[in-house]
């Protein structure tokens, strides 16, 4: 049996791979500042879940001891690892204040996601009002 060592397969070659991911690099490049507000909006219902089940939480506890927590731990909240300390959330979790009458919890962005130095921040109440107090 002799093999035909002269085939040649239909292919791409080097420069026209390399031509077609130029093009793609600077699509990417052109549509990604329009694409941020977005990215950080999705990255905000990260926050908002996070304050709404602290809510529900501090809603159980004043249902049981007549009073909201200022500690996480004793409602039993655990704050998800940091993405600055290799974690994946992107929010820092906090009460602000607690008393018999209500409670502050915010949820401040650790990271800058449009990169204009500004932190997005949540706030959340015992009414259940959550408004965005900072915008990234």
């Amino acid at each position: 049996m002799k093999k035909d060592t002269n085939v040649r397969l239909k292919a791409f070659s080097l420069p026209e791979i390399l031509v077609v991911l130029v093009i793609v690099g600077i699509l990417v490049l052109i549509a990604l500042p329009n694409l941020m507000p977005l990215i950080s909006k999705a990255k905000s219902t990260e926050a908002q879940q996070q304050l709404v089940f602290l809510h529900t939480l501090q809603k159980n506890n004043f249902y049981t001891y007549s009073r909201y927590s200022e500690s996480l731990d004793e409602l039993g909240f655990e704050q998800q690892p940091l993405v600055t300390d290799g974690g994946t959330a992107n929010y820092l979790i906090e009460i602000v204040e607690a008393d018999a009458r209500g409670f502050r919890a915010t949820a401040t962005s650790v990271v800058d996601f449009n990169g204009d130095g500004v932190y997005n921040v949540w706030e959340i109440d015992q009414d259940k009002q959550l408004k965005e107090t900072v915008k990234d």
